[in-house]
């Protein structure tokens, strides 16, 4: 499969990722998690490449990038905003705080806002259970949402 124009430099930094971690036990997740360090997402480009490095199809590939939700395809947002959406937060309000939230930023989850300022994801626990509802801005912890604090928590990513 040939890469896209202006790809030749992402495939030669995938191919750099690749080759560093193909000997790893399990390298497939390793590997996903430095292409998505590296360029932010995993491109659709880097697949086939993984692929026939690691002798699997792309399909395997594709099916493991899909099921974990933590890789992109796209780039994200300047700011990750992650909702919880596990039972103990459901159970605390966070129905609303994600219907706030969506509001404030005018975006659903998996989408980002059009100033490419936040990027809204939803999780299934942040261990915070006993703090619900939570979210985690930037890989920071917010617990106890309520409505001023998910003004705030908004506003900062908007910053």
């Amino acid at each position: 499969m040939e890469l896209h124009r202006g790809s030749g430099e992402i495939a030669a930094r995938a191919d750099a990722i690749i080759e560093s971690m193909k000997s790893m036990e399990g390298p497939l997740l390793p590997i996903l998690h430095g292409i998505q360090e590296e360029f932010g997402y995993v491109p659709q480009d880097t697949l086939p490449l993984i692929a026939k490095a690691l002798n699997l199809s792309r399909a395997e590939v594709h099916g493991v990038m899909t099921f974990y939700h933590d890789y992109r395809d796209h780039p994200a947002g300047r700011h990750v905003l992650k909702l919880c959406r596990a039972e103990a937060c459901q159970s605390m309000g966070g129905d609303a705080v994600a219907e706030r939230v969506k509001q404030l930023l005018g975006v659903e989850f998996h989408q980002t806002t059009l100033d490419g300022s936040v990027t809204l994801e939803p999780v299934y626990c942040l261990g915070l259970c006993a703090c619900a509802p939570a979210a985690m801005l930037d890989g920071e912890l917010h617990g106890r949402l309520d409505d001023e604090a998910v003004e705030d928590l908004v506003m900062e990513a908007l910053r």
